[in-house]
């Protein structure tokens, strides 16, 4: 008689649905638009849907901030590294800001969009509304930045106020010394529930999307946008070439990764932010992509928030366009020098709103009112297409902070290019049903990080 096998069988792998979940967003946009078109009146009662599934996100991002970038700071033994990540990441955010305004300027100065276009009542209107709501100064940003208390960081919904207390804290447990450690590992188990709870609202995405497309097609319908085509083909092109061309120039010199690679591992995310019209709904899984993708906690911890609200290369292009498409329209076109004078008022301006969604528009009316007030009644030329332009400028800044916190990684070698290269070749998957990652730290986070490979003829730092 044959013995019984009494070797225990390997636990079964639960199976992987969240594509389902993806092709029912993609299903839902289909939808959504469809139905605002057939129903216009009542796709307008959908928008809560939509507005319901972004504030559920936003009610995760302050706390998934925190927890990351404490466990960044309190992997790092030498806080040194600390600041050159924060420094770098600064100056890349500032010089990538001047590309996107000057690539925005020689579209802009081809097209000339806005020569055969008049301003109506209503949108001077419109114009003079948005100019009172993007009036705030950078000294109230800057205020804005300390929170109430410790704890109100964590729901205010603002996302520096939650970056300072998770630097101030990180500080701290490495003053404490080894009995920091402790807090540490709590503040990890904390991370991952705060993702599993993530994970369980993104089966809510399929409804947010369909509720927040069909309300837009809805309020504005295609014979809204007839006449501004122009400006809105101009301007994805331009968001286009900006992330194709220069984004992926750079990122391949640079760090050898192949933007094409990099937008298809990050695929579902930009699906999310078309359905939502939100960048913000995408914030913490691009902080749990970028890590899994092997770059290190400090590194991610540190610059996908602080890019979220420095690094918006595609506001600075719809900043650009927009500005000479309302001056062309309005009959007073810009001189370059005056071009350039108005556009890096506002692009410094622009992080008075930083970490608003949808201030793109209000920062524009703000930027006109204080530099150039006979060009504010313009802004209600484009208020009607606003809201479809605010995905390109979500998409780009998307795509600009992935790609800054590879670049950032790799020029502080806190960036793994082989698990990359097989994150990306698909061969390690990222964990869908709970987004955290469980892999052993690489030498990104060790106190003495191993010593880059040499460059290949022609790549260049």
């Amino acid at each position: 008689m044959t013995p019984p096998d009494t070797t225990a069988a390997a636990p079964a792998r639960r199976r992987d649905r969240t594509h389902l979940l993806y092709l029912a967003v993609i299903v839902a946009v289909v939808a959504g638009a469809a139905f605002g078109l057939l129903a216009p009146e009542a796709a307008l009662k959908m928008k809560p849907l939509g507005t319901g599934f972004v504030s559920l996100i936003r009610m995760m991002i302050s706390p998934i901030i925190f927890c990351t970038i404490v466990l960044g700071i309190g992997s790092v033994r030498r806080l040194a590294r600390v600041g050159r990540v924060g420094g770098l990441a600064l100056g890349y955010f500032l010089v990538m800001s001047t590309v996107a305004l000057a690539i925005g300027l020689v579209v802009g100065n081809i097209l000339q969009p806005g020569a055969n276009l008049h301003l109506t009542a209503a949108a001077k209107a419109a114009a003079e509304k948005q100019a009172q709501s993007g009036s705030g100064s950078t000294t109230d940003f800057l205020l804005g930045v300390i929170p109430t208390s410790f704890f109100s960081s964590l729901t205010s919904g603002q996302v520096l106020q939650a970056l300072l207390v998770a630097l101030l804290t990180g500080f701290a447990l490495h003053a404490i010394g080894e009995s920091g450690q402790k807090i540490l590992a709590g503040i990890g188990h904390l991370q991952k529930l705060v993702f599993r709870v993530l994970a369980m609202i993104m089966w809510l995405a399929p409804i947010g999307a369909f509720g927040a497309i069909a309300a837009v097609v809805g309020a504005g319908g295609w014979s809204a946008i007839e006449s501004l085509l122009q400006i809105m083909a101009g301007f994805y092109l331009t968001c286009a070439i900006f992330v194709f061309v220069v984004l992926g120039v750079i990122l391949r010199a640079v760090a050898g990764v192949n933007i094409l690679l990099l937008l298809k591992y990050l695929a579902r995310e930009f699906l999310l932010i078309l359905g939502t019209s939100s960048s913000e709904s995408a914030l913490p899984r691009l902080i749990a992509k970028m890590e899994h993708a092997g770059v290190s906690r400090t590194v991610v911890g540190l610059t996908v928030p602080t890019g979220y609200s420095f690094n918006l290369d595609g506001t600075a292009i719809y900043l650009t366009m927009a500005s000479l498409f309302i001056a062309d329209a309005l009959g007073r076109p810009l001189s370059i020098p005056q071009q350039i004078s108005l556009l890096l008022f506002m692009i410094i301006a622009s992080k008075g709103a930083a970490g608003v969604t949808g201030a793109g528009l209000s920062t524009l009316a703000g930027g006109l009112q204080a530099h150039r007030p006979e060009l504010v009644d313009g802004v209600g030329l484009i208020v009607g297409i606003d809201r479809f332009m605010s995905e390109a400028r979500a998409l780009t800044n998307f795509a600009g902070n992935a790609v800054a916190t590879i670049l950032i990684g790799r020029w502080t070698h806190d960036f793994d290019r082989a698990r990359c290269d097989e994150v990306l070749a698909g061969r390690l998957p990222f964990d869908e049903r709970t987004m955290v990652d469980d892999h052993t730290p690489g030498p990104a986070d060790d106190e003495e990080p191993a010593p880059p490979p040499a460059p290949r003829a022609g790549a260049g730092v």
